[in-house]
């Protein structure tokens, strides 16, 4: 057996808690107001919640909740680095379970804790959460096949692959479920 250090890497497990981002903390995030979403939210959110890509999210997710306010709690979360408090990212729903049980996963890491296995960290706690909902059954991920990182994510959580469907914002996803 090799000695610590040589041969063998060592990673901590990270453990993540879900923080909500409700409809409010997306309003302030649109309006460029870290601050207020900061103080709405509890936790001190990051420019990754300022990105392009997050606005879009917000806007999105936003409409969601007008059109479906049952999503409450459902969609967008702050991932936070436990003890540190640190944000990380952030990881939901596509929405609640659908008539079939099924939630889908969606999950992002702030660049600069990529690759420390924050994004394994926000799945797990993603199912554990959806675990104890009595109306989940199924987990699902829907992955682009050209991203190698997020298959590698969800390599070890017991995921099959269901199919395939095409996004009008991603393309060509591959379909994976998981039961709960």
């Amino acid at each position: 057996m090799d000695a610590p250090g040589r041969g063998q890497e060592h990673r901590t497990v990270k453990q993540i808690k879900l923080v909500e981002v409700s409809g409010t903390t997306m309003a302030a995030l649109l309006a460029d107001d870290l601050e207020q979403a900061s103080r709405e939210s509890g936790v001190r959110l990051t420019e990754l919640f300022l990105d392009e890509h997050s606005k879009w999210l917000w806007n999105y997710r936003l409409k969601q909740l007008e059109d479906e306010p049952e999503a409450a709690g459902w969609l967008v979360h702050a991932a936070v680095s436990e003890p540190e408090g640190v944000v990380i990212g952030h990881g939901g729903y596509h929405g609640p379970p659908d008539a079939n049980g099924m939630v889908e996963v969606g999950y992002t890491v702030d660049l600069q804790y990529r690759r420390q296995g924050y994004a394994k960290a926000i799945l797990a706690a993603l199912i554990d959460r959806a675990a104890t909902e009595p109306g989940v059954r199924v987990v699902r991920a829907s992955i682009s096949p050209t991203n190698a990182a997020s298959l590698a994510t969800i390599a070890n959580f017991g995921f099959l692959e269901a199919g395939e469907q095409w996004d009008e914002e991603d393309g060509l996803e591959l379909l994976f479920e998981r039961s709960v």
